[in-house]
Parts: C-alpha cells; structure tokens; sequence
C-alpha cells in the first residue's frame, strides 16, 4: 500500500491540514479572530484564515478565505514565513503547516472597525478584532511562533 492510500485510511483529524492565514497590521496592532466567539471552551487569537484546498495555491486560499469569511478584498499579499503548529484540541492532537501572509485590505473601513464579524463555512459566526500586540497578550496567540515571525519581519 502506498503512503496516500495510507493517509485516506486515517480519520480527518489525524492528517497534517494545511492553512493560509492573513496577518493585517496597523501599528502595533493586528486583526485576530476571538475564538471566544465561536469556541466557549478554548480562549485564544489567531488571525483570519481557514485550509488551504486541493489544487489551491495558499496565496489564492488566504485570498479567498478573506472574500467567504469578511467579504472583503485584499491586495499588497506577501509571504510572511511558514510555521508548523502540532497541538491538542479538546482531547485530539492537530498538526498544522500553516502559510502566514501580510496583507491590506482593499476597503480601509476595516481599519476603524473596532470589531469585525463575519461568516464561516457553514453560516457559525466569527468575530475579529483588534490586538494591540505590544502591550502583552491575555491569551495565547496562534499558530506557536507567530509573534515572534512578526517581530522578525519588522526588523
């Protein structure tokens, strides 16, 4: 048996799912979705987002993941490295290999909103907002190692 019939026995959770994710800056802030809004158990940020599908580039995800979610255009895309995100969710081990992109939004009304909703997938609710990321953080910040990419970037 070769290593893709392999991967298609095991269950969706046990596969590495990969992810194009959009860091926006505006000063020392960056726009995270509150998982508190979608996710009662578990307190964390992490930017906009979603899987990369088949076929797909993760510059076009993170593209078009920005359309579905907030309805909103984006423009200036640019790598901003990649991490590997190994974690445990409600008792299930994840793994990740996440593709983090700066962008701006097309629409600079964004900027102001002090909280964003939109939508996800099947119609669940999602807010985003901003995160003044110098003042230290209540909560994680997803996906490990992302704070520090943004450190680097800036230097």
């Amino acid at each position: 048996m070769d290593d893709l019939a392999r991967s298609e026995l095991l269950p969706s959770w046990a596969r590495i799912r990969p992810l194009a994710l959009a860091v926006f800056r505006d000063g020392p802030r960056i726009l995270v979705e509150d998982a508190e809004a979608w996710d009662r158990r578990d307190r964390f940020y992490r930017p906009p987002g979603g899987g990369v599908e088949f076929g797909e580039r993760a510059i076009e995800a993170v593209r078009r993941e920005m359309r579905e979610e907030f309805d909103a255009e984006i423009r200036d895309v640019r790598p901003l490295g990649t991490l590997e995100n190994i974690f445990d969710y409600h008792g299930r081990p994840g793994h990740e290999i996440v593709f983090a992109f700066e962008a701006r939004f097309v629409d600079d009304s964004f900027y102001a909103a002090e909280r964003i909703v939109g939508t996800e997938g099947a119609g669940i609710r999602i807010e985003a907002i901003w995160l003044d990321v110098s003042r230290g953080l209540d909560r994680p910040l997803y996906p490990n190692g992302l704070l520090e990419l943004l450190v680097e970037s800036e230097s």
